[in-house]
């Protein structure tokens, strides 16, 4: 037994939006039996571009019954079917969560007849509603209403039921198929050729561009997730009608991968993302001379074409490291602008320096102190070849970072020696931002390390 829907709505995501009009035609394989249809009033206004849209106006619904009155007849029609619908995880969704607000869970089998269509009749050019019922012959009235959809969709499916020579149909509804879940415009055999191993995955959408880049330690599982559980919100939404196929790149590594994704989403800006793309406001260290010719250190925004020593992603992280670089190399608080009040230098208070502020100690004797820092951080800056798993059991991959300058990699054979120099002029350059500084940070400082190893001299290398 099928129930073939449509409904209308005041907008494009369930969680923010009503329905308006339903109408649900029950089908034995054969025949309908029975049929349910009634506008309902949203309990919102409808929006101007909406009642255009659909011809479903606010004074139409003023007296129509509410979803929570005619809830019970909805499930009660729904519950024991397969839910048949023409991109059926929107009219799913909808359905779904305003059965949940009145109390009822609606746990039932999914057709989409956009995706059977592409599968049993393949080679149109379209598979909108209107376009492939005009391409079948089959006649669509009442456009855009819940009643006129859903009788075309009733005879697009009876259409498709009798050319199901190969079985999508019984092959759809079977446990575990992912035909009910993925995107109308998704093929499962582009969703099966995902590998299940590390690495960057793409959505796309209907002219090849990026809609979201993610990261996994297994693709095809990650992708999957995506179009699974709960589809009411409006990102999932608006991954359902843009995204049309999947690429990818395989890294080998859960480190990479971060790398790559953190670069990706910078490179092509895709729409879905979000967390990478706010604008991050980054704080460097920078040294310069005063009047006195004493190296001073201080913090500030890092600006186009600024060159920091070091940055941070934070004023307070910034803060932290350079007073544990005063005590360490018994700088001054006050030239190094860590002491920004007119009091005497705490450091002097407290008898720990000499009164370099008060020019106490000529240049050169406090300079050397300050040289001890540059000597040691350019020590840091030396480049760090981090070496992990590869794309198969006949590689590894090569990661090359250089603190604040440059992240690159590339694969090399498990067994060969590594000349790093010829990895550096082989290696992919990714452009580096403060978000890859700090996961690189972790792993060469050892906090987050295992699975790979950092070398720095160069030296022969097998993982």
């Amino acid at each position: 037994m099928y129930a073939i829907v449509d409904i209308e709505t005041t907008g494009g995501h369930a969680t923010q939006n009503r329905i308006t009009e339903i109408s649900i035609f029950v089908h034995n394989g054969v025949e309908v039996i029975d049929h349910f249809e009634t506008l309902i009033h949203p309990e919102m206004q409808i929006p101007p571009y909406i009642q255009a849209f659909t011809g479903i106006s606010n004074e139409m619904v003023a007296h129509a019954p509410t979803f929570a009155q005619v809830a019970n007849r909805i499930y009660e029609v729904l519950k024991d079917q397969i839910f048949v619908a023409h991109n059926v995880n929107f009219d799913h969704s909808f359905i779904k969560h305003q059965l949940q607000e009145c109390g009822y869970d609606l746990n039932v089998k999914k057709l989409c007849t956009v995706r059977l269509s592409r599968k049993i009749v393949p080679g149109y050019k379209s598979y909108s509603l209107g376009n492939i019922c005009s391409s079948l012959g089959i006649h669509l009235q009442n456009r855009h209403r819940a009643g006129g959809d859903a009788l075309a969709t009733v005879k697009l499916f009876e259409y498709l039921l009798a050319q199901d020579t190969e079985k999508h149909i019984t092959d759809s509804l079977k446990r575990g198929s992912k035909e009910q879940v993925l995107p109308p415009n998704v093929s499962k055999t582009d969703f099966e050729k995902l590998p299940k191993a590390p690495g960057v995955y793409y959505f796309v959408d209907d002219k090849g561009l990026a809609v979201y880049v993610g990261k996994a330690k297994n693709i095809r599982s990650r992708v999957g997730t995506h179009f699974s559980g709960e589809l009411k919100g409006k990102q999932k939404q608006n991954f359902m009608r843009e995204v049309h196929g999947f690429s990818h790149t395989a890294t080998g590594n859960e480190l990479l991968a971060v790398l790559l994704e953190s670069h990706e989403i910078k490179r092509l800006w895709p729409d879905e993302n979000r967390s990478q793309k706010r604008v991050q406001q980054i704080f460097g260290l920078y040294d310069y001379l005063d009047q006195n010719n004493k190296i001073r250190f201080g913090i500030d925004k890092v600006r186009k074409d600024s060159k920091p020593l070091l940055t941070f992603s934070t004023h307070a992280a910034a803060l932290q490291y350079l007073n544990t670089l005063i005590d360490n190399f018994g700088l001054c608080p006050k030239l190094c602008n860590s002491q920004t009040n007119k009091a005497d230098c705490i450091h002097v208070q407290h008898e720990i320096c000499d009164g370099y502020c008060l020019v106490a100690e000529n240049a050169a004797a406090y300079n050397a102190k300050a040289q001890t820092f540059f000597d040691e951080l350019m020590a840091d800056k030396k480049i760090h070849y981090i070496l992990g798993k590869g794309r198969n059991y006949k590689e590894q991959c090569v990661i090359l970072y250089e603190p604040n300058t440059f992240v690159a990699y590339t694969f090399v054979g498990i067994n060969e020696k590594i000349d790093f120099d010829l990895v550096k002029e082989l290696a992919i350059s990714l452009k580096i931002n403060p978000f890859m500084e700090s996961v690189l940070g972790q792993v060469v400082s050892g906090e987050k390390s295992k699975g790979y190893k950092v070398f720095t001299q160069l030296k022969m290398a097998v993982l």
